[in-house]
């Protein structure tokens, strides 16, 4: 054994006592005739002293110790002296009298040295990422991810799931994403796809009368990245039998009040979960998901906007846009400088600009037009500005901002700015972990070509009261859909499916499937729907995203061990990368480059 303790599991029961250790030498410093290291493992960190009084020999080979190598040693706990522990870490009290040690492995002076306390560019770190992964902090949230995923595991099979793998390797279907293929050798000309998701074949499983299903499953998805996408993610995928959507909610809201009551303490999370119909967060919020730790809530001024005489306004209201805003508290201490920042911010959102009336607090009396400032505040009557206070309770101190254009554009672009001043404000309480469900979801939406889409997939169940539109009206169809928002981040999407191949026919010609292309594409899944299907309904909840919100990251590249960039490349492993002229002939595919390829 190189071993017989972690580092940072010595504590006083060990005081007195020989034990051997093992690690990474994370700091030397030379004292004199001592010398003492930092040796680092997994665990935490443990002090050793180098004493040429208890072991010459060794002493002299700890002179040659260097950051990063691997070293196991033997020798005594000792408690430190008065005033020398270092209360930082969990062995603070303690330090190691070493008799003998052996160096296990030497290594190359680190590009950056192993510490949290050091900025490194995250392209150096995802190079060397097995370094990067030395430190506590990536350690930590490598264990978090593994406590969470084990948490999932307990608890959904306490309620009657079963963990069931599916293939990798599939058929290609559209699933609203590009597919990763992967050619076939042994069938030349034909390709496999990377599973977008596993959601016809879990569909399947309830077809099969497996009941309650669940998989930590990987998924591909060849698409654009952001710092909460990438190419490859792992998602907690369930789907149950018999059930109404309600059933659902209430599996996913217990699983993840008591996850997160198991995982951090610290965490602030309602027993129950705020419901919002999609048209309400629009309405509202300006988003479909929406961060509901602080206020500002939106509202529609367009009625009130008929009677100002501006230009602006008029011209905008005639070509179908609304004025919609919201009201920020004590934000009257902004100046020009500061508007004209935030304008800018919403112009890159593709507002026009950004109107806003700033009520100043410092004045006596009642709260009157001619008390505020603001861009346009000439054209408004006296009865435009009391009606627009009066919608968003607008007090001494406080600033409306409003944005006048399509609807779509101005819901984007004050969901933006709300969120914006929020983070700028400190309003919002990192400690707060505020779940929110939208429900009733398009089933529809037109592309860019004004072709109808499914909102979410093919595979959602409209709502029973809105079937008849299916052959009329396809826009007034809303589906049986929810998604889980926490803090202004969608972490799933779920819905009750269709178990009826009539109905699920219907749904693929509203979408311009012909018969042969629904029989080419999902004849598997349609043929399953003939021997008898129970009412099911499941969700994909995003596991990356999840641990990334409780480690209070940003970006899920910091809690996946080997992630890929914005460019979905893999600075470590150097992938994607070409592969060799025999490995081609053998799949029989021909590289074409561009100009050979235009010239065609």
């Amino acid at each position: 054994m190189y071993r017989d303790l972690m580092c940072g599991k010595i504590s006083s029961t060990n005081e007195g006592k020989k034990v051997k250790l093992a690690g990474w030498v994370s700091r030397r410093r030379d004292h004199g005739q001592l010398i003492f290291i930092d040796l680092r493992d997994k665990s935490g960190i443990m002090q050793i002293v180098f004493n040429p009084e208890t072991s010459q020999e060794t002493h002299e080979k700890a002179k040659n110790l260097r950051s990063e190598w691997v070293i196991s040693v033997t020798g005594t706990v000792n408690r430190r002296i008065e005033g020398a522990e270092n209360k930082e870490i969990s062995t603070g009290d303690y330090e190691m009298s070493v008799d003998s040690m052996d160096v296990l492995s030497k290594s190359k002076t680190p590009p950056f040295e192993i510490s949290d306390n050091k900025e490194v560019s995250e392209e150096v770190r995802l190079k060397y990422r097995f370094l990067d992964l030395r430190r506590e902090s990536m350690q930590n949230k490598l264990n978090l991810r593994h406590k969470v995923t084990r948490f999932i595991w307990d608890d959904l099979s306490s309620k009657g799931f079963t963990h069931i793998e599916t293939p990798i390797l599939i058929k290609s279907t559209p699933e609203g994403a590009r597919d990763y293929v992967v050619p076939s050798r042994v069938n030349n000309g034909s390709f496999y796809a990377l599973p977008q998701s596993p959601q016809q074949m879990k569909q399947m499983l309830m077809v099969s009368g497996c009941d309650r299903y669940f998989q930590i499953a990987r998924c591909f998805r060849d698409e654009d990245l952001r710092a909460d996408r990438q190419p490859e993610h792992t998602q907690l995928d369930l789907e149950m039998s018999f059930v109404h959507q309600n059933d659902v909610i209430d599996v996913v809201e217990s699983l993840y009040i008591d996850l997160i009551k198991n995982i951090d303490k610290e965490i602030k999370v309602d027993s129950s979960f705020e419901k919002l119909t999609y048209s309400e967060a629009m309405d509202r919020f300006g988003t479909d998901k929406p961060d509901m730790r602080f206020g500002m809530e939106l509202s529609n001024f367009t009625n009130i906007a008929q009677s100002i005489e501006s230009n602006v306004i008029s011209n905008s209201l005639k070509s179908g846009g609304i004025l919609k805003g919201f009201v920020a508290k004590n934000l009257s201490k902004y100046g020009r400088r500061d508007f004209d920042r935030l304008t800018e911010k919403v112009k890159e959102q593709g507002a026009g600009g950004l109107i806003y009336i700033s009520i100043p607090e410092d004045f006596d009396g009642e709260i009157t037009l001619d008390k505020t400032s603001g861009p346009l505040n000439k054209f408004y009557s006296e009865k435009n500005f009391q009606d627009i206070r009066n919608l968003t309770t607008a007090e001494k101190g406080d600033v409306i901002f409003m944005i006048i254009g399509d609807e779509k554009i101005v819901n984007n672009s004050l969901s933006f700015l709300r969120n914006y001043i929020a983070k700028e404000n400190g309003l919002i309480d990192d400690n707060i972990m505020k779940f929110l469900w939208v429900t009733d979801f398009p089933l529809f939406e037109k592309d860019d070509e004004n072709k109808w889409q499914p909102a979410h997939h093919v595979f959602s169940s409209p709502k029973h009261e809105d079937i008849k539109f299916l052959d009329t009206d396809p826009g007034k169809v809303n589906a049986d859909l929810f998604d889980l928002v926490c803090n202004g981040v969608e972490l799933g999407s779920g819905s009750i499916r269709i178990h009826d191949r009539h109905l699920q026919e219907k749904v693929f010609d509203v979408i311009g499937y012909s018969s042969s292309e629904v029989s080419n594409l999902f004849g598997h899944l349609l043929d399953s729907f003939e021997f008898g299907v129970p009412p099911h309904g499941g969700m994909g909840l995003g596991l990356d995203r999840l641990v990334a919100m409780l480690a209070k990251e940003d970006s899920i590249r910091e809690v996946i061990a080997f992630p890929k960039t914005q460019t979905a490349s893999d600075l470590l492993f150097g992938s994607p990368d070409i592969i060799t002229d025999e490995q081609l002939n053998e799949l029989s595919i021909e590289i074409i480059e561009e100009e050979e390829k235009s010239k065609k």
